[in-house]
């Protein structure tokens, strides 16, 4: 028991090492495995080419003594030793074995290195010598075990004669593979070297990109990194140095429409806009930026990430501000009519000063005629507008307008065949339509000096909603038309430009298309913006602005 509880706290304690410390432990294992056995192989290896070469060599030199002329005719010879012996002798030590044996066919030894065993009787297998074959075997002799080939020597009519063994003793067999051990250690040694140098730069390099973490910590870096992204509402985009889209969550996807394959392409080809995809490509840290997209409305944050001087990328967070917008919107609407009431209220208080100022004079039909009139001019305007509009907040948009450009010198009517009932469209995609072209034409009539004015035309024929803003300014040139609705795009050249791209945008949500034009000579000149919008239900086109 206490040995299971020493090996679980042994293991506990390794899965606790760096990853980058556990993969070199493997690496050197691995390496020291894999070196010990190639070099273990390489020995075994050897031996056998080393037993394989001194059988070929015994079997070569036994085969040439034992078809020696020599030898042949030496056998007839009273003593045949007299003449075998040295001739045995200067082969084997120019072959370079360790003996020559030439026998009778008795077994009878004619030669031996060791002379005093000249004479008896050979140790080792000649059957098949003796039937004329030559063979080789490992076999314990006088000189120790060794491995020997034995050969017959046959007269000319091909009777054995004689027996011929040539051997190389396994001892020097052995001797000149421990030689080859020595440069097997070396290169096994150097090896292991090599090996395990690059098994720690490995580790090195894994440990700096791991900052040193575990397995189980990493993984629970994963997981909790995982979480965020899928739990974040807001958007969130990893760009790296070459503009290419490493990370996005499913807040980012949901905003900005992205593909299931937006990861590791550029973002210049993802289908943003132009001036969002400038962004997330530039790089630089930018704060609370705004940008449109096809239907929404997003506040941009881009964060570089640097290290050191070099700069890894860009972080980038999303925030969908479409619905506060809209809600602005109707504030701005609500804040006009309140500005209307109050400018109202200031004027009638104007009014009645003068009228009581007359009374006290004693001019009474004149204060009459006075109040008269003020009042029919107040409420025409209110007929007019309330006559020709029946959404409230609509009225209330057009009233307001009318006070807050009476302010500033404008001139701000609607067209006697402005009629507008309900039309079953989005109140606040209307507001910001009407609001910015009004707001927009204000600002292009002040610019032009008096008399400043701007003319408002609603319809609604066939279900199809038409609205017409036009003004008295200078006019928008055809390349000014063609960037009016993109964000940033403003004649006062602060590059703030917001309006006319929420115009654009609300446009293209309802499906229906804005053309600019210049006013008709004789007319109000200026520029005239014209938006055409489907009946509600209709399905949405993709919309265009066109010039």
């Amino acid at each position: 028991m206490a040995r299971t509880h020493r090996r679980a706290g042994h293991v506990s304690h390794v899965s606790h090492w760096s990853v980058a410390r556990q993969v070199l432990l493997l690496q050197i294992v691995v390496v020291g495995v894999t070196v010990v056995g190639a070099t273990l192989l390489a020995l075994v290896h050897t031996r056998d080419l080393l037993t394989a070469e001194a059988t070929r060599t015994a079997r070569a030199v036994a085969i040439s003594v034992a078809d020696s002329p020599s030898v042949l005719a030496a056998l007839g010879d009273a003593n045949p030793s007299t003449t075998l012996q040295p001739y045995a002798e200067r082969i084997r030590r120019d072959a370079e074995v360790d003996f020559i044996t030439i026998m009778s066919t008795a077994g009878r030894r004619y030669t031996h290195p060791n002379p005093a065993m000249i004479g008896g009787h050979f140790l080792g297998n000649t059957g098949p010598a003796l039937r004329g074959a030559t063979f080789t075997e490992t076999y314990t002799g006088t000189l120790g075990q060794s491995v020997r080939a034995v050969a017959p020597v046959l007269s000319r009519d091909g009777t054995v004669r004689a027996l011929v063994s040539v051997g190389i003793t396994i001892e020097k067999i052995s001797a000149r593979l421990q030689e080859q051990i020595g440069v097997a250690g070396v290169t096994g040694l150097l090896g292991l070297t090599t090996g395990g140098a690059g098994a720690y730069l490995v580790a090195f390099r894994l440990r700096r990109q791991t900052h040193g973490l575990a397995a189980t910590e990493l993984s629970r870096i994963y997981e909790h990194h995982d979480a965020i992204l899928h739990a974040v509402r807001e958007g969130l985009l990893l760009v790296d140095g070459e503009h290419r889209l490493t990370l996005c969550n499913d807040g980012a996807r949901d905003l900005l429409g992205l593909p299931a394959d937006a990861e590791g392409r550029d973002v210049a080809g993802l289908g943003l806009p132009a001036s969002l995809a400038e962004s997330l490509a530039s790089g630089e840290d930018r704060s609370d930026e705004i940008h449109l997209t096809a239907d929404r409305v997003l506040v941009v944050n881009t964060a570089a990430v640097r290290s050191g001087s070099r700069t890894l990328g860009t972080v980038v967070t999303l925030r969908d501000h479409t619905e506060l917008r809209e809600l602005t919107g109707e504030l701005d609407a609500a804040r006009g009519f309140t500005e209307s009431l109050r400018s109202a209220a200031h004027e009638s208080a104007n009014r009645l000063h003068t009228v009581i100022t007359l009374v006290e004079l004693g001019r009474t039909g004149e204060a009459v005629q006075f109040a008269t009139s003020e009042l029919q001019a107040a409420q025409q305007l209110t007929d007019r507008v309330v006559g020709a509009v029946r959404e409230p907040a609509l009225a209330a948009l057009l009233l307001g307008k009318t006070a807050e450009a009476a302010e500033r010198g404008v001139e701000l009517s609607i067209t006697p065949d402005s009629e507008l009932g309900d039309i079953g469209l989005g109140v606040r995609d209307l507001v910001t339509i009407l609001g910015n072209l009004i707001d927009n034409a204000t600002d292009a009539a002040v610019s032009s000096g008096p008399p400043a004015r701007v003319r408002v035309h609603l319809r609604a024929e066939r279900g199809t909603v038409l609205v017409r803003v036009s003004d008295s300014g200078p006019g928008l040139a055809p390349a000014a038309a063609e960037d009016a609705f993109r964000r940033g795009w403003t004649t006062k050249g602060d590059g703030r430009g917001l309006g006319l791209a929420l115009v654009g945008q609300a446009v293209r949500r309802l499906g229906g298309t804005v053309e600019v034009d210049r006013g008709e000579p004789g007319s109000h000149g200026g520029a005239v913006f014209t938006v055409t919008l489907p009946p509600a239900g209709a399905p949405a086109g993709p919309g265009e602005a066109a010039s």
